[in-house]
C-alpha cells in the first residue's frame, strides 16, 4: 500500500496469486507520465511473467513443476532456478533454519523468496529506464525509489493492514525520501494468501501454534524484507530477537491474541 494523491498515477496487474501496482509520480504532460507509465508497466509485467513461467508449483510447465514430478533434479535446472535455490538455502543458514526452500514433503518451494527477486529485478529495470521515482507494490510487498514529490525529499508511505480487518491500516511506514533510510517493507501472514508459510516438518495446519499471527519488516532490500518477515513468522520471539541483532531492519509484529510488537526502529518511523 502507498499513499494516494492527485499527482500520482498507478497501474496494476495480476501475477504470482497477488495484485503488483507500479506508481509513479505526475511530472508535467500528463500524458508522457501516463505513456512512461504503461510503457514501465509492460517491463515490469514481463519481469513477473518470466519468473513465474519458472517457479510457479500452480503451472504444470513450469521448472518448479516438473521438479515437484520428479521429471527435473535440481543439478538439470536452469542457472535461474538454481542461483535461486543457492539463495534460499543461505537463508535458510541465515536464520538458524526458519527460512526454508523445501516443503515438509521435500518438495523445492522457492515461493518465499521468488516474489522479492521479482520486485528487486523490476525495480533495476525501471532504474535502468531513467525512472527516479517510483513505488512498487506487490501484494502488500513494497520496494521504492525516490520520493512521490520529486526532488523534495518526502518519503513514500507504506500502510501496514490490520490482519483483523482489511478494511483497517496499523500504520504506515516511511520508505526512501532524502536521505533513504529503508526502501522496502514486507508483510508475511495469513491476510494476503491465507495459510501457506512453510517450516521444515511443520505444515500450514501448524500455524496456529506460532506465536504470531503477522510481521512485518522494513529494510535496505526487498529480500532482505520479505525472507525474514517469513522466518520471523515462523521462528517467533527467537528468530525476531536474531533479525534485529544481525540486521538494519525495523518490525512490527502482530500477536496472535492481537497485541503488537514494535522494534524502536518501526516505532521511532511510524510515529
Amino acid at each position: 500500500m502507498q499513499q494516494t494523491s492527485s499527482s500520482l498515477r498507478a497501474r496494476t496487474f495480476t501475477s504470482m496469486g497477488t495484485v503488483v501496482s507500479l506508481t509513479i509520480p505526475l511530472k508535467g504532460d500528463a500524458h508522457t507520465t501516463v505513456d512512461e507509465l504503461e510503457a514501465a508497466t509492460a517491463v515490469v509485467e514481463r519481469v513477473f511473467t518470466e519468473l513465474d513461467s519458472i517457479f510457479s508449483l500452480y503451472r504444470p510447465a513450469s521448472e518448479a513443476s516438473a521438479m515437484a514430478r520428479g521429471e527435473l533434479t535440481l543439478e538439470e535446472a536452469s542457472e535461474v532456478m538454481r542461483d535461486c535455490y543457492a539463495d534460499a538455502a543461505r537463508w535458510r543458514i541465515l536464520t538458524g533454519g526458519a527460512f526454508t526452500p523445501e516443503r515438509p514433503d521435500g518438495v523445492v518451494d522457492l515461493s518465499g523468496i521468488v516474489k522479492a527477486q521479482a520486485i528487486r529485478e523490476a525495480g533495476t529495470s525501471l532504474l535502468a529506464l531513467g525512472l527516479r521515482d517510483w513505488c512498487l507494490n506487490a501484494g502488500g510487498d513494497v520496494l521504492v525509489n525516490g520520493s512521490p514529490v520529486p526532488g523534495s525529499g518526502r518519503p513514500w508511505l507504506a500502510g501496514v493492514l490490520d490482519p483483523a480487518d482489511r478494511r483497517t491500516l496499523l500504520t504506515a511506514f516511511p520508505l526512501g525520501g532524502s536521505p533513504p533510510v529503508m526502501n522496502a517493507l514486507a508483510t508475511s501472514g495469513t491476510s494476503e494468501r491465507g495459510q501457506h508459510i512453510w517450516s521444515a516438518g511443520l505444515s500450514p495446519s501448524g500455524l496456529a501454534m506460532r506465536q504470531f499471527r503477522q510481521v512485518s519488516v522494513a529494510a535496505r532490500g526487498i529480500i532482505a524484507a520479505d525472507v525474514l518477515a517469513t522466518a520471523i513468522m515462523v521462528g517467533g520471539q527467537r528468530t525476531l530477537d536474531l533479525a534485529v541483532e544481525e540486521w538494519d531492519v525495523a518490525v512490527l509484529v502482530v500477536k496472535n491474541d492481537g497485541g503488537l510488537l514494535a522494534t524502536p526502529g518501526f516505532r521511532l518511523a511510524a510515529g
